[in-house]
Protein backbone atom coordinates (compact mmCIF):
# COMPACT_ATOMS: atom_id res chain seq x y z
CA UNK A 1 0.00 0.00 0.00
CA UNK A 2 2.78 2.44 0.92
CA UNK A 3 4.72 1.69 -2.27
CA UNK A 4 1.59 2.26 -4.35
CA UNK A 5 1.06 5.61 -2.58
CA UNK A 6 4.63 6.72 -3.34
CA UNK A 7 4.21 5.64 -6.97
CA UNK A 8 1.02 7.69 -7.36
CA UNK A 9 2.71 10.74 -5.80
CA UNK A 10 5.50 10.51 -8.34
CA UNK A 11 3.01 10.16 -11.18
CA UNK A 12 1.15 13.28 -9.96
CA UNK A 13 4.39 15.26 -9.82
CA UNK A 14 5.24 14.09 -13.36
CA UNK A 15 1.79 15.09 -14.58
CA UNK A 16 2.27 18.59 -13.18
CA UNK A 17 5.76 18.86 -14.70
CA UNK A 18 4.40 17.97 -18.14
CA UNK A 19 2.17 21.04 -17.82
CA UNK A 20 5.10 23.21 -16.79
CA UNK A 21 4.17 23.38 -13.10
CA UNK A 22 6.81 22.66 -10.47
CA UNK A 23 5.34 21.04 -7.33
CA UNK A 24 6.99 21.51 -3.93
CA UNK A 25 7.69 18.54 -1.66
CA UNK A 26 5.04 19.78 0.78
CA UNK A 27 2.31 19.86 -1.82
CA UNK A 28 1.01 16.32 -1.35
CA UNK A 29 1.50 16.09 2.41
CA UNK A 30 -1.69 18.02 3.07
CA UNK A 31 -3.86 15.39 1.40
CA UNK A 32 -3.23 12.90 4.16
CA UNK A 33 -4.83 9.79 2.66
CA UNK A 34 -4.49 7.29 -0.15
CA UNK A 35 -8.04 8.22 -1.23
CA UNK A 36 -7.11 11.88 -1.51
CA UNK A 37 -4.06 11.08 -3.65
CA UNK A 38 -6.20 8.92 -5.91
CA UNK A 39 -8.75 11.66 -6.41
CA UNK A 40 -6.08 14.19 -7.38
CA UNK A 41 -4.56 11.64 -9.75
CA UNK A 42 -7.93 11.02 -11.41
CA UNK A 43 -8.49 14.78 -11.69
CA UNK A 44 -5.13 15.34 -13.35
CA UNK A 45 -5.84 12.63 -15.89
CA UNK A 46 -9.25 14.08 -16.77
CA UNK A 47 -9.42 15.68 -20.20
CA UNK A 48 -12.04 18.09 -18.93
CA UNK A 49 -9.79 19.86 -16.44
CA UNK A 50 -8.28 23.06 -17.83
CA UNK A 51 -4.64 24.01 -17.26
CA UNK A 52 -5.82 27.13 -15.46
CA UNK A 53 -7.65 24.96 -12.94
CA UNK A 54 -4.51 22.89 -12.37
CA UNK A 55 -2.66 26.03 -11.36
CA UNK A 56 -5.28 26.88 -8.74
CA UNK A 57 -5.37 25.72 -5.16
CA UNK A 58 -5.21 22.12 -3.95
CA UNK A 59 -8.70 22.60 -2.53
CA UNK A 60 -10.16 23.23 -5.95
CA UNK A 61 -8.42 20.13 -7.33
CA UNK A 62 -10.07 18.05 -4.63
CA UNK A 63 -13.40 19.76 -5.37
CA UNK A 64 -13.15 18.92 -9.06
CA UNK A 65 -12.21 15.33 -8.20
CA UNK A 66 -15.20 14.98 -5.91
CA UNK A 67 -17.50 16.25 -8.66
CA UNK A 68 -16.07 13.65 -11.02
CA UNK A 69 -16.60 10.92 -8.43
CA UNK A 70 -20.17 12.13 -8.01
CA UNK A 71 -20.75 11.92 -11.76
CA UNK A 72 -19.46 8.35 -11.85
CA UNK A 73 -21.97 7.50 -9.15
CA UNK A 74 -24.83 8.77 -11.33
CA UNK A 75 -24.90 12.42 -10.32
CA UNK A 76 -24.43 15.42 -12.59
CA UNK A 77 -21.16 16.72 -13.91
CA UNK A 78 -20.90 20.50 -13.68
CA UNK A 79 -18.89 21.98 -16.48
CA UNK A 80 -19.02 24.42 -19.35
CA UNK A 81 -18.74 23.66 -23.05
CA UNK A 82 -18.28 26.54 -25.44
CA UNK A 83 -20.25 25.56 -28.55
CA UNK A 84 -19.71 28.75 -30.56
CA UNK A 85 -17.37 31.63 -29.83
CA UNK A 86 -16.45 33.76 -32.82
CA UNK A 87 -12.88 34.44 -33.84
CA UNK A 88 -11.78 35.56 -37.30
CA UNK A 89 -8.53 36.76 -38.76
CA UNK A 90 -8.24 40.45 -39.72
CA UNK A 91 -8.46 41.00 -43.46
CA UNK A 92 -9.45 43.54 -46.06
CA UNK A 93 -13.17 43.56 -46.83
CA UNK A 94 -14.50 43.69 -50.38
CA UNK A 95 -18.01 44.56 -51.69
CA UNK A 96 -18.49 40.87 -52.56
CA UNK A 97 -18.09 40.03 -48.84
CA UNK A 98 -21.35 41.86 -48.09
CA UNK A 99 -23.14 40.03 -50.91
CA UNK A 100 -21.88 36.68 -49.61
CA UNK A 101 -22.87 37.65 -46.07
CA UNK A 102 -26.51 38.33 -46.98
CA UNK A 103 -26.69 35.29 -49.24
CA UNK A 104 -25.48 33.14 -46.33
CA UNK A 105 -28.14 34.65 -44.08
CA UNK A 106 -30.82 33.97 -46.70
CA UNK A 107 -29.78 30.32 -47.09
CA UNK A 108 -29.62 29.71 -43.31
CA UNK A 109 -33.08 31.11 -42.60
CA UNK A 110 -34.59 29.64 -45.79
CA UNK A 111 -33.61 26.21 -44.45
CA UNK A 112 -35.48 26.94 -41.20
CA UNK A 113 -38.55 28.32 -43.00
CA UNK A 114 -38.85 25.25 -45.21
CA UNK A 115 -39.58 23.19 -42.11
CA UNK A 116 -43.01 24.90 -42.01
CA UNK A 117 -45.76 22.92 -43.71
CA UNK A 118 -46.97 25.92 -45.75
CA UNK A 119 -43.50 26.47 -47.21
CA UNK A 120 -42.48 22.96 -48.18
CA UNK A 121 -43.31 23.58 -51.86
CA UNK A 122 -42.10 27.12 -52.40
CA UNK A 123 -41.38 28.60 -55.80
CA UNK A 124 -38.49 30.82 -56.73
CA UNK A 125 -39.48 34.39 -57.57
CA UNK A 126 -38.52 34.16 -61.26
CA UNK A 127 -41.00 31.27 -61.67
CA UNK A 128 -43.75 33.23 -59.96
CA UNK A 129 -43.24 36.21 -62.25
CA UNK A 130 -43.45 33.99 -65.32
CA UNK A 131 -46.86 32.57 -64.35
CA UNK A 132 -49.73 34.13 -66.31
CA UNK A 133 -52.67 32.67 -64.41
CA UNK A 134 -53.74 33.26 -60.82
CA UNK A 135 -52.50 30.52 -58.51
CA UNK A 136 -51.98 29.83 -54.83
CA UNK A 137 -48.25 29.99 -54.25
CA UNK A 138 -45.66 30.14 -51.44
CA UNK A 139 -42.41 32.08 -51.61
CA UNK A 140 -39.44 32.81 -49.37
CA UNK A 141 -37.50 36.03 -49.66
CA UNK A 142 -35.64 38.88 -47.99
CA UNK A 143 -37.56 42.12 -47.41
CA UNK A 144 -36.04 44.83 -49.60
CA UNK A 145 -38.48 47.67 -48.93
CA UNK A 146 -41.73 48.40 -47.10
CA UNK A 147 -44.32 51.11 -47.65
CA UNK A 148 -48.01 52.00 -47.33
CA UNK A 149 -49.82 52.32 -50.67
CA UNK A 150 -52.23 55.17 -51.52
CA UNK A 151 -55.10 52.75 -50.72
CA UNK A 152 -53.73 52.14 -47.22
CA UNK A 153 -52.42 48.64 -47.89
CA UNK A 154 -48.92 47.46 -47.01
CA UNK A 155 -46.53 46.64 -49.83
CA UNK A 156 -43.17 44.86 -49.54
CA UNK A 157 -40.56 44.16 -52.13
CA UNK A 158 -39.45 40.57 -51.52
CA UNK A 159 -36.32 39.23 -53.20
CA UNK A 160 -34.50 35.94 -53.49
CA UNK A 161 -31.40 34.96 -55.55
CA UNK A 162 -33.53 34.77 -58.73
CA UNK A 163 -35.39 38.09 -58.66
CA UNK A 164 -37.92 40.23 -56.78
CA UNK A 165 -41.67 40.58 -56.49
CA UNK A 166 -44.23 42.80 -54.78
CA UNK A 167 -46.17 41.54 -51.76
CA UNK A 168 -49.49 43.24 -50.96
CA UNK A 169 -51.08 42.90 -47.51
CA UNK A 170 -54.66 44.13 -47.64
CA UNK A 171 -55.86 46.42 -44.86
CA UNK A 172 -59.18 44.51 -44.89
CA UNK A 173 -57.41 41.56 -43.29
CA UNK A 174 -56.84 43.25 -39.90
CA UNK A 175 -55.05 40.37 -38.10
CA UNK A 176 -52.59 39.81 -40.93
CA UNK A 177 -52.24 43.56 -41.54
CA UNK A 178 -51.30 44.22 -37.89
CA UNK A 179 -48.78 41.39 -37.94
CA UNK A 180 -47.30 42.71 -41.18
CA UNK A 181 -46.68 46.10 -39.59
CA UNK A 182 -43.89 44.41 -37.59
CA UNK A 183 -42.04 43.24 -40.71
CA UNK A 184 -38.61 44.90 -40.79
CA UNK A 185 -36.19 45.41 -43.63
CA UNK A 186 -33.70 42.67 -44.52
CA UNK A 187 -35.43 39.94 -42.55
CA UNK A 188 -36.18 36.66 -44.32
CA UNK A 189 -39.84 35.63 -44.31
CA UNK A 190 -42.20 33.24 -46.04
CA UNK A 191 -45.41 34.39 -47.76
CA UNK A 192 -48.38 32.28 -48.79
CA UNK A 193 -50.87 33.92 -51.13
CA UNK A 194 -52.19 34.36 -54.64
CA UNK A 195 -50.01 35.65 -57.44
CA UNK A 196 -51.20 38.03 -60.15
CA UNK A 197 -48.29 38.51 -62.51
CA UNK A 198 -45.41 40.03 -60.55
CA UNK A 199 -47.62 40.77 -57.51
CA UNK A 200 -48.47 38.38 -54.67
CA UNK A 201 -51.52 39.11 -52.51
CA UNK A 202 -50.65 37.68 -49.09
CA UNK A 203 -52.95 35.36 -47.16
CA UNK A 204 -50.31 34.58 -44.54
CA UNK A 205 -46.83 35.65 -43.47
CA UNK A 206 -44.61 32.95 -41.95
CA UNK A 207 -41.65 33.75 -39.74
CA UNK A 208 -38.91 31.20 -38.95
CA UNK A 209 -40.00 31.20 -35.28
CA UNK A 210 -39.53 28.44 -32.74
CA UNK A 211 -41.55 25.20 -32.34
CA UNK A 212 -44.34 25.21 -29.76
CA UNK A 213 -43.59 21.62 -28.71
CA UNK A 214 -40.03 22.07 -27.39
CA UNK A 215 -39.14 20.27 -24.17
CA UNK A 216 -38.61 22.36 -21.04
CA UNK A 217 -35.35 20.82 -19.86
CA UNK A 218 -34.70 20.41 -16.14
CA UNK A 219 -31.73 19.01 -14.28
CA UNK A 220 -31.97 16.20 -11.76
CA UNK A 221 -30.76 18.08 -8.71
CA UNK A 222 -31.02 21.55 -7.22
CA UNK A 223 -28.34 23.91 -8.51
CA UNK A 224 -28.33 27.48 -9.71
CA UNK A 225 -27.06 29.70 -12.51
CA UNK A 226 -27.10 33.45 -12.10
CA UNK A 227 -26.86 36.20 -14.66
CA UNK A 228 -25.04 39.52 -14.43
CA UNK A 229 -24.47 42.24 -16.99
CA UNK A 230 -23.40 45.86 -17.34
CA UNK A 231 -21.09 46.26 -14.36
CA UNK A 232 -19.66 49.53 -15.78
CA UNK A 233 -16.67 49.51 -13.45
CA UNK A 234 -14.84 52.84 -13.72
CA UNK A 235 -18.00 54.92 -13.90
CA UNK A 236 -18.58 57.46 -11.13
CA UNK A 237 -22.10 56.00 -11.10
CA UNK A 238 -20.82 52.47 -10.36
CA UNK A 239 -22.73 51.14 -7.33
CA UNK A 240 -19.81 49.70 -5.40
CA UNK A 241 -21.74 49.23 -2.14
CA UNK A 242 -24.44 47.21 -3.89
CA UNK A 243 -21.86 45.04 -5.65
CA UNK A 244 -20.10 44.50 -2.33
CA UNK A 245 -23.39 43.17 -0.95
CA UNK A 246 -23.57 40.74 -3.88
CA UNK A 247 -20.02 39.56 -3.19
CA UNK A 248 -20.79 39.04 0.49
CA UNK A 249 -23.91 37.04 -0.42
CA UNK A 250 -22.20 34.80 -2.98
CA UNK A 251 -19.53 34.07 -0.36
CA UNK A 252 -22.18 33.05 2.18
CA UNK A 253 -21.58 36.06 4.45
CA UNK A 254 -24.96 37.74 4.04
CA UNK A 255 -28.66 36.89 3.81
CA UNK A 256 -31.10 34.53 5.47
CA UNK A 257 -30.26 30.87 5.97
CA UNK A 258 -32.23 29.95 2.87
CA UNK A 259 -30.44 32.63 0.81
CA UNK A 260 -27.07 31.39 2.03
CA UNK A 261 -27.99 27.83 1.04
CA UNK A 262 -28.87 29.06 -2.45
CA UNK A 263 -25.53 30.88 -2.68
CA UNK A 264 -23.74 27.63 -1.88
CA UNK A 265 -25.51 25.94 -4.78
CA UNK A 266 -24.62 28.53 -7.43
CA UNK A 267 -22.58 26.68 -10.04
CA UNK A 268 -22.48 29.11 -12.99
CA UNK A 269 -22.26 32.87 -13.36
CA UNK A 270 -22.83 34.53 -16.74
CA UNK A 271 -21.77 38.15 -17.38
CA UNK A 272 -23.30 39.59 -20.55
CA UNK A 273 -20.99 42.46 -21.43
CA UNK A 274 -20.09 46.03 -20.46
CA UNK A 275 -17.79 44.95 -17.67
CA UNK A 276 -16.25 48.43 -17.63
CA UNK A 277 -17.59 51.85 -18.57
CA UNK A 278 -14.87 52.36 -21.17
CA UNK A 279 -13.53 55.65 -22.51
CA UNK A 280 -15.04 57.89 -25.20
CA UNK A 281 -18.16 55.78 -25.62
CA UNK A 282 -20.53 58.77 -25.64
CA UNK A 283 -20.05 62.57 -25.61
CA UNK A 284 -18.49 64.00 -22.45
CA UNK A 285 -18.30 60.57 -20.82
CA UNK A 286 -15.06 61.58 -19.09
CA UNK A 287 -17.09 63.81 -16.74
CA UNK A 288 -18.79 60.68 -15.38
CA UNK A 289 -15.70 58.50 -14.92
CA UNK A 290 -14.04 57.76 -11.59
CA UNK A 291 -11.31 55.77 -13.40
CA UNK A 292 -10.25 57.35 -16.70
CA UNK A 293 -7.68 54.73 -17.71
CA UNK A 294 -9.07 51.65 -19.50
CA UNK A 295 -6.32 49.37 -18.15
CA UNK A 296 -7.12 50.44 -14.60
CA UNK A 297 -10.83 49.90 -15.19
CA UNK A 298 -10.21 46.26 -16.12
CA UNK A 299 -7.80 45.88 -13.21
CA UNK A 300 -10.47 47.10 -10.81
CA UNK A 301 -13.09 44.83 -12.42
CA UNK A 302 -10.82 41.79 -12.13
CA UNK A 303 -10.20 42.63 -8.48
CA UNK A 304 -13.95 42.54 -7.82
CA UNK A 305 -14.64 39.33 -9.75
CA UNK A 306 -11.68 37.65 -8.06
CA UNK A 307 -13.69 37.74 -4.83
CA UNK A 308 -16.28 35.36 -6.28
CA UNK A 309 -15.64 31.77 -5.09
CA UNK A 310 -13.10 30.15 -7.40
CA UNK A 311 -15.13 26.98 -8.02
CA UNK A 312 -17.82 28.96 -9.87
CA UNK A 313 -17.01 29.44 -13.57
CA UNK A 314 -17.51 32.97 -14.89
CA UNK A 315 -18.69 32.93 -18.51
CA UNK A 316 -17.96 36.42 -19.85
CA UNK A 317 -18.80 38.08 -23.17
CA UNK A 318 -18.09 41.72 -24.13
CA UNK A 319 -20.48 44.60 -24.78
CA UNK A 320 -20.37 47.93 -26.58
CA UNK A 321 -18.59 49.68 -23.67
CA UNK A 322 -15.74 47.17 -23.61
CA UNK A 323 -12.37 47.91 -25.22
CA UNK A 324 -12.58 46.16 -28.58
CA UNK A 325 -14.37 46.59 -31.89
CA UNK A 326 -18.02 47.51 -31.59
CA UNK A 327 -18.94 45.62 -34.78
CA UNK A 328 -20.61 42.28 -34.16
CA UNK A 329 -19.73 39.56 -33.67
CA UNK A 330 -17.34 40.95 -31.09
CA UNK A 331 -14.32 38.83 -30.25
CA UNK A 332 -13.73 37.78 -26.63
CA UNK A 333 -12.30 40.53 -24.41
CA UNK A 334 -8.98 41.85 -25.68
CA UNK A 335 -5.93 40.52 -23.83
CA UNK A 336 -4.14 43.75 -24.69
CA UNK A 337 -6.56 45.89 -22.68
CA UNK A 338 -8.02 43.43 -20.19
CA UNK A 339 -5.03 41.31 -19.17
CA UNK A 340 -6.07 41.19 -15.46
CA UNK A 341 -9.33 39.53 -16.51
CA UNK A 342 -7.38 36.67 -18.04
CA UNK A 343 -5.67 36.19 -14.70
CA UNK A 344 -8.96 34.91 -13.25
CA UNK A 345 -8.59 31.13 -13.25
CA UNK A 346 -12.34 30.56 -13.31
CA UNK A 347 -13.07 32.99 -16.19
CA UNK A 348 -14.18 31.65 -19.57
CA UNK A 349 -14.00 34.36 -22.24
CA UNK A 350 -16.42 34.09 -25.16
CA UNK A 351 -17.53 36.30 -28.05
CA UNK A 352 -20.66 38.42 -28.36
CA UNK A 353 -22.81 36.60 -29.36
CA UNK A 354 -21.83 33.11 -28.26
CA UNK A 355 -23.41 29.75 -27.54
CA UNK A 356 -22.55 27.78 -24.38
CA UNK A 357 -23.69 24.44 -22.97
CA UNK A 358 -23.72 23.95 -19.19
CA UNK A 359 -24.50 21.20 -16.72
CA UNK A 360 -24.29 18.23 -19.07
CA UNK A 361 -23.53 14.75 -17.83
CA UNK A 362 -23.54 11.18 -19.10
CA UNK A 363 -27.34 11.07 -18.77
CA UNK A 364 -28.28 14.72 -19.41
CA UNK A 365 -27.61 16.86 -22.49
CA UNK A 366 -27.30 20.03 -20.42
CA UNK A 367 -28.66 23.52 -21.10
CA UNK A 368 -27.83 25.61 -24.15
CA UNK A 369 -27.33 29.30 -23.41
CA UNK A 370 -27.30 32.01 -26.08
CA UNK A 371 -25.43 35.11 -24.86
CA UNK A 372 -25.95 38.41 -26.66
CA UNK A 373 -25.23 41.80 -25.12
CA UNK A 374 -28.14 43.44 -26.94
CA UNK A 375 -26.77 46.38 -28.92
CA UNK A 376 -29.42 45.94 -31.65
CA UNK A 377 -32.22 46.48 -29.09
CA UNK A 378 -31.95 50.28 -29.46
CA UNK A 379 -32.80 50.14 -33.16
CA UNK A 380 -35.86 47.95 -32.82
CA UNK A 381 -37.29 49.91 -29.88
CA UNK A 382 -37.05 53.01 -32.06
CA UNK A 383 -38.31 51.50 -35.33
CA UNK A 384 -40.98 48.90 -34.41
CA UNK A 385 -44.21 50.51 -33.23
CA UNK A 386 -45.50 47.43 -31.39
CA UNK A 387 -42.33 47.18 -29.28
CA UNK A 388 -42.25 50.88 -28.49
CA UNK A 389 -45.98 51.03 -27.63
CA UNK A 390 -45.81 47.99 -25.32
CA UNK A 391 -43.06 49.35 -23.11
CA UNK A 392 -39.95 49.82 -25.23
CA UNK A 393 -36.82 49.68 -23.09
CA UNK A 394 -38.86 48.42 -20.13
CA UNK A 395 -39.80 45.20 -21.99
CA UNK A 396 -36.61 43.48 -23.03
CA UNK A 397 -38.54 40.21 -23.09
CA UNK A 398 -40.67 41.45 -26.01
CA UNK A 399 -37.56 42.50 -27.93
CA UNK A 400 -36.00 39.08 -27.35
CA UNK A 401 -39.20 37.32 -28.50
CA UNK A 402 -39.18 39.56 -31.59
CA UNK A 403 -35.63 38.44 -32.45
CA UNK A 404 -36.27 34.76 -31.70
CA UNK A 405 -39.30 34.88 -34.01
CA UNK A 406 -36.99 36.09 -36.79
CA UNK A 407 -34.16 33.75 -35.76
CA UNK A 408 -31.69 36.63 -36.05
CA UNK A 409 -30.13 38.97 -33.47
CA UNK A 410 -30.03 42.01 -35.76
CA UNK A 411 -32.05 41.33 -38.91
CA UNK A 412 -32.05 44.89 -40.31
CA UNK A 413 -28.97 46.36 -42.00
CA UNK A 414 -27.35 48.81 -39.53
CA UNK A 415 -29.56 47.75 -36.60
CA UNK A 416 -26.09 46.95 -35.32
CA UNK A 417 -22.63 47.43 -36.80
CA UNK A 418 -21.41 44.13 -38.19
CA UNK A 419 -18.52 42.40 -39.88
CA UNK A 420 -19.57 40.62 -43.12
CA UNK A 421 -18.52 37.00 -42.73
CA UNK A 422 -18.23 35.27 -46.11
CA UNK A 423 -18.91 31.76 -44.75
CA UNK A 424 -21.93 32.27 -42.48
CA UNK A 425 -23.94 34.94 -40.70
CA UNK A 426 -22.93 34.55 -37.03
CA UNK A 427 -25.99 36.53 -35.90
CA UNK A 428 -28.44 33.92 -37.20
CA UNK A 429 -30.02 31.95 -34.33
CA UNK A 430 -29.55 28.55 -35.94
CA UNK A 431 -30.14 26.54 -32.77
CA UNK A 432 -32.93 27.37 -30.33
CA UNK A 433 -31.45 27.92 -26.85
CA UNK A 434 -32.80 26.86 -23.48
CA UNK A 435 -31.72 30.25 -22.11
CA UNK A 436 -31.44 33.49 -24.06
CA UNK A 437 -29.38 35.98 -22.05
CA UNK A 438 -28.93 39.67 -22.81
CA UNK A 439 -28.17 42.99 -21.14
CA UNK A 440 -27.53 46.51 -22.45
CA UNK A 441 -30.77 48.22 -21.42
CA UNK A 442 -30.01 48.10 -17.66
CA UNK A 443 -33.36 46.70 -16.59
CA UNK A 444 -33.79 43.10 -15.56
CA UNK A 445 -36.70 41.23 -17.11
CA UNK A 446 -37.42 37.50 -17.31
CA UNK A 447 -40.01 35.54 -19.29
CA UNK A 448 -40.67 32.18 -20.90
CA UNK A 449 -41.20 31.93 -24.64
CA UNK A 450 -41.99 28.46 -25.96
CA UNK A 451 -39.80 26.89 -23.25
CA UNK A 452 -36.88 29.23 -23.87
CA UNK A 453 -36.14 31.21 -20.72
CA UNK A 454 -35.53 34.86 -21.61
CA UNK A 455 -33.32 36.78 -19.20
CA UNK A 456 -32.18 40.37 -19.49
CA UNK A 457 -29.59 41.25 -16.88
CA UNK A 458 -29.72 44.33 -14.70
CA UNK A 459 -26.77 46.72 -14.19
CA UNK A 460 -24.52 48.08 -11.44
CA UNK A 461 -24.65 51.72 -12.46
CA UNK A 462 -27.14 54.45 -11.53
CA UNK A 463 -28.77 56.51 -14.31
CA UNK A 464 -26.39 58.61 -16.40
CA UNK A 465 -27.20 61.83 -18.25
CA UNK A 466 -26.95 59.94 -21.54
CA UNK A 467 -29.44 57.29 -20.40
CA UNK A 468 -31.82 60.04 -19.34
CA UNK A 469 -31.55 61.50 -22.86
CA UNK A 470 -32.25 58.24 -24.73
CA UNK A 471 -35.05 57.08 -22.45
CA UNK A 472 -33.43 54.25 -20.47
CA UNK A 473 -35.05 53.53 -17.10
CA UNK A 474 -32.43 51.44 -15.27
CA UNK A 475 -33.23 49.26 -12.27
CA UNK A 476 -29.73 48.51 -10.97
CA UNK A 477 -28.37 45.87 -8.61
CA UNK A 478 -30.79 43.09 -9.58
CA UNK A 479 -29.55 39.54 -10.15
CA UNK A 480 -31.70 36.99 -12.01
CA UNK A 481 -31.04 33.49 -10.68
CA UNK A 482 -32.39 30.21 -12.08
CA UNK A 483 -33.01 26.96 -10.25
CA UNK A 484 -31.85 24.45 -12.88
CA UNK A 485 -33.94 21.71 -11.30
CA UNK A 486 -37.27 23.58 -11.57
CA UNK A 487 -36.39 26.33 -14.13
CA UNK A 488 -37.90 28.83 -11.71
CA UNK A 489 -36.39 32.31 -12.05
CA UNK A 490 -36.10 34.78 -9.21
CA UNK A 491 -34.58 38.25 -9.14
CA UNK A 492 -32.43 39.04 -6.11
CA UNK A 493 -32.18 42.69 -5.13
CA UNK A 494 -28.96 44.14 -3.70
CA UNK A 495 -29.95 47.79 -3.87
CA UNK A 496 -32.92 50.03 -3.22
Amino acid sequence: MQQELIKKKREIIDAFLKRGILVSSDFLKDVGSHDGISRIFDTLNSKQIEDAVLESSLGILIEQAEKQAKTQEGGQENHVKVITSYKDEPKKREPQDFIDYFNNRYKSIEKILKQHQELKNTLSINKIISKKEKENIAVIGMVGSKQVTKNGNLMFILEDPTGQTKIIVNKNKPTLFNEAKDVVLDEVIGVAGVNVGSVVFANNIIWPGTPTSRELKKSGEESYALFLSDLHVGSSKFLSEDFEKFLRWINGEMGSQQQKQIAQKVEYIFIAGDLVDGCGIYPEQDKELSIKDIYQQYGECAGLLEQIPKHIPLIICPGNHDALRISEPQHPLSKDFSKPMYGLNNAIMVSNPSYINIHSSSNFTGFDVLMYHGYSFDYFVAEVDSLRNQGGYDRADLIMKFLLKRRHLAPTHLSTLYIPDTKRDPLVIEKIPDFFLSGHIHKSVTANYRNTTLICGSCWQSKTAFQEKVGHNPEPSRVPIVNLQTREVKILKFGQ
